[in-house]
């Protein structure tokens, strides 16, 4: 049996994970929906949240429209989704229209704010020293990238020009991060850390793989079903191949918890329940 373990090492403050903390996604690009660019960002930011012991519930990719992006925002707040990723759109092209969106979403005007110009400037200074630009001028093209909806605040991007952003409406956080994938990482694993643990508390995710000798799904299914009934706190899924491959059918268990000694223990109650049930290999 291959096990597979995440950890999330961090202590802010607990909370219920029978209720995992409510988390969004918000893909923006035309490049995305007409398969220019493969979306790996979602992808990627899943992973981190399920590991940090919170739940996406939702994840949309819309176009660069200025509407859609707003009524997306203003859906997550009304569902009362605890954090909202929003990604892409942030650059200094006429189609970054992620913060026209927002600003449209939250009844605010768009607004040159002083620490976003600041951060937007020292980039285009160290770039100019470089020689990868040939001026390090504020222009009103670079200027864009720091003109935020009121009541918003910057967030530090450590690799690339536009900054991140941060705004509370209502009850939701929204964040939004570049679509470069090395500059949403960089803010996500670093300036954006805080504010993350914060929204999203202690929390820890465990995950067990086990490979169940047979083909047929379909046959699985009814014991699978015995496994969740006595694990309900738990997600159990198999994972279908193709009826030649003659590898087995993969079974994944995984769980939430702010324990991560007693969410060990289920799940390797619930591998048992399992291995008791199925021919496993």
């Amino acid at each position: 049996m291959n096990v597979a373990l995440n950890h999330a090492g961090q202590e802010p403050a607990e909370r219920d994970q029978r209720h995992p903390v409510a988390v969004e996604i918000l893909a923006v690009g035309n490049e995305l929906l007409d398969g220019i660019t493969q979306d790996t960002n979602t992808h990627w930011l899943c992973r981190q949240i399920t590991a940090l012991g919170a739940a996406v519930r939702r994840a949309v990719v819309v176009r660069d429209d200025t509407q859609a992006i707003a009524e997306e925002v203003r859906g997550a707040r009304d569902r009362g989704t605890a954090l909202l990723l929003v990604m892409g759109g942030l650059g200094p092209t006429a189609d970054d229209l992620t913060l026209q969106g927002v600003a449209m979403a939250a009844g605010q005007p768009l607004e040159e704010h002083p620490d976003a110009r600041a951060m937007v400037a020292a980039r285009y200074e160290a770039l100019y020293r470089d020689g990868a630009v040939a001026t390090a001028e504020v222009t009103p093209d670079r200027l864009k990238m720091a003109i935020l909806p009121r009541g918003a605040e910057p967030v530090h991007n450590p690799v690339g020009a536009a900054p991140g952003v941060l705004l509370h409406l209502g009850e939701t956080t929204v964040v939004c991060l570049p679509g470069v994938p090395r500059e949403l990482k960089a803010i996500f694993e670093g300036p954006l850390r805080p504010t993350l643990l914060s929204i999203l508390g202690a929390g820890v995710a465990r995950e067990r793989e086990v490979l169940v000798a047979s083909n047929d799904e379909s046959a699985l299914a009814p014991l699978i079903r015995e496994v969740v009934a006595l694990f309900p706190d738990l997600y159990i899924k198999s994972h279908a191949r193709d009826f030649e491959s003659g590898h087995g059918i993969r079974v994944t268990l995984s769980g939430r918890g702010t324990d991560p000694v007693r969410l060990d223990q289920r799940l390797d109650e619930a591998v048992r329940a399992l291995r008791d049930r199925l021919p496993t290999s």
